[in-house]
C-alpha cells in the first residue's frame, strides 16, 4: 500500500470517528446506552421496545456500536437471534453521567459546532471571533456536562486538598470567587462541601449566571452561593472585597485578556490566600499532543476556545493548550510570585498561585 493509500485510510478512519459521534449523541439522547446498562444481552426489538424507538433504527443503530467496538454482537440464548451486550466498563463512560469516567457527555456539543461552521470560515477569513452568546444554547449544557464528573470527582477530594491549607480554611469558614463560573457547577460542588464558606461565582456571560442562580436555589446552596455578570478584568477588591481562595476552572483560556484576569485575581486576593487555576492537561508544542486527549483539546480549541477569546477583543487569545510556561509567565506578569503544579488527571492540570 502506498503512502497516500495508507494515508486516506486514515483519514477515512476520523471521518468514521466524526460519523459515530452523531451515533453515540443520539444513544445518549434516547436512552439506548442506558438501558443496555446491565441488561445482558438484548436484541434490537426488546431494545427499541424498552426505549420506545423503531426497531429497523435500533438495529442500524447498534450495527454502527459493534463497527465502533462499543457494544459487543452476541446470540440470544433463547432464539438464537442477534443480541448486544454493552460491557461494564463501557457503560460506566457511556451509560453513567455521574460516574468519575463519563465521557458522553461531549458528543453533544457536536451538532453545536458544525452550527457555526460557516461563522468560523469567516473568522479564518476576518480574524474575528464567535462570542459565547453566538453558539446554540446547548453548547453551555454540553460542556458543562462533559466536565461535570472530572469536577465530582476530583474538586473537593483531591484538588482543594492539594493546595496548602485550603481544606481546613473552608471548612472554618472562607470567602471563595470563582471566576469564569459558568452555570456553577464547580462552585456549588465547593458550596455543598464547605457549608461555613461563601461563594461567589462570576462571569461575563449573563444566561450562564441566570441559569447558575436558578440552580443554587433548586439544590438550597443560595444561602452560601451567589452569582454576578462581571468579567474577570472588572474585578476590584473595592467592589466585591477580598477572597481566600480564588479559583479559574478550564477558563482562563477562553478569555480575551487573561492577564487581566489574573491581575483581577491578584486585586481581590487576601495576602495569605490563594489561586487555584485547572486548565487543560495539554501541551504547547501540537506533537506532543497527538493523543487522543491531546487531540480533542486542539480541536475544541479551533471550533471554540480561540474563537470565544478571539470575540471579546482583547490583546491575547491563548487557546487551550498553551502549556505551562506560557501560563505560569502571565501569572508572574500579573504580580504573583508562587507558582507550583498541585494536582494532574489525564484531562487536567492544577496550578498553585500565591503572592
Amino acid at each position: 500500500m502506498s503512502g497516500a493509500a495508507e494515508f486516506l485510510d486514515r483519514v477515512l478512519g476520523d471521518a468514521a470517528t466524526a460519523a459515530t459521534g452523531l451515533a453515540v449523541s443520539l444513544g445518549d439522547r434516547l436512552g439506548l446506552y442506558r438501558a443496555l446498562a446491565g441488561s445482558g444481552p438484548m436484541t434490537a426489538a426488546l431494545l427499541a421496545a424498552r426505549t420506545g424507538t423503531h426497531e429497523v433504527y435500533v438495529q442500524e443503530w447498534l450495527h454502527t456500536q459493534v463497527g465502533s467496538g462499543y457494544v459487543l454482537q452476541t446470540r440470544d440464548s433463547a432464539g438464537g437471534r442477534p443480541a448486544y451486550l454493552l460491557p461494564d466498563p463501557h457503560a460506566e463512560v457511556l451509560a453513567d453521567s455521574e460516574a468519575p469516567t463519563s465521557g458522553v457527555g461531549i458528543f453533544a456539543s457536536l451538532r453545536t459546532l458544525y452550527h457555526v461552521e460557516d461563522r468560523l470560515a469567516d473568522c479564518f477569513r476576518t480574524g474575528g471571533g464567535v462570542d459565547w452568546g453566538e453558539y446554540p444554547p446547548q453548547m453551555f449544557r454540553a460542556i458543562a456536562r462533559f466536565f461535570r464528573p472530572a469536577y465530582r470527582a476530583n474538586i473537593v477530594d483531591k484538588w482543594l486538598p492539594a493546595l496548602d491549607g485550603m481544606t481546613r480554611r473552608l471548612e472554618s469558614g472562607a470567602r471563595v470567587a470563582d471566576i469564569g463560573c459558568g452555570v456553577g457547577y464547580s462552585t456549588l460542588l465547593m458550596a455543598r462541601a464547605f457549608p461555613r464558606s461563601v461563594f461567589h461565582g462570576y462571569d461575563y456571560h449573563q444566561p450562564s449566571v441566570d441559569h447558575a442562580r436558578v440552580i443554587a436555589e433548586d439544590r438550597g446552596l443560595d444561602d452560601r452561593a451567589s452569582f454576578r455578570t462581571l468579567a474577570a478584568a472588572g474585578l476590584d477588591a473595592a467592589d466585591v472585597g477580598r477572597y481566600d481562595l480564588v479559583t479559574f476552572f478550564n477558563c482562563l483560556h477562553d478569555m480575551g485578556d487573561p492577564l487581566g484576569a489574573l491581575e483581577g485575581a491578584r486585586r481581590i486576593l487576601e495576602p495569605d490566600g490563594a489561586v487555584m487555576l485547572v486548565e487543560p492537561n495539554a501541551e504547547a508544542d501540537p506533537a506532543r499532543n497527538t493523543h487522543p486527549t491531546g487531540r480533542l483539546f486542539m480541536s475544541l480549541s479551533t471550533a471554540l476556545c480561540l474563537p470565544a477569546a478571539v470575540a471579546q477583543r482583547g490583546p491575547l487569545a491563548l487557546g487551550n493548550h498553551a502549556g505551562e510556561e506560557a501560563l505560569r509567565s502571565l501569572a508572574e506578569t500579573a504580580g504573583f510570585t508562587g507558582w507550583r503544579r498541585a494536582a494532574e488527571t489525564p484531562r487536567s492540570a492544577v496550578y498553585e498561585i500565591r503572592l
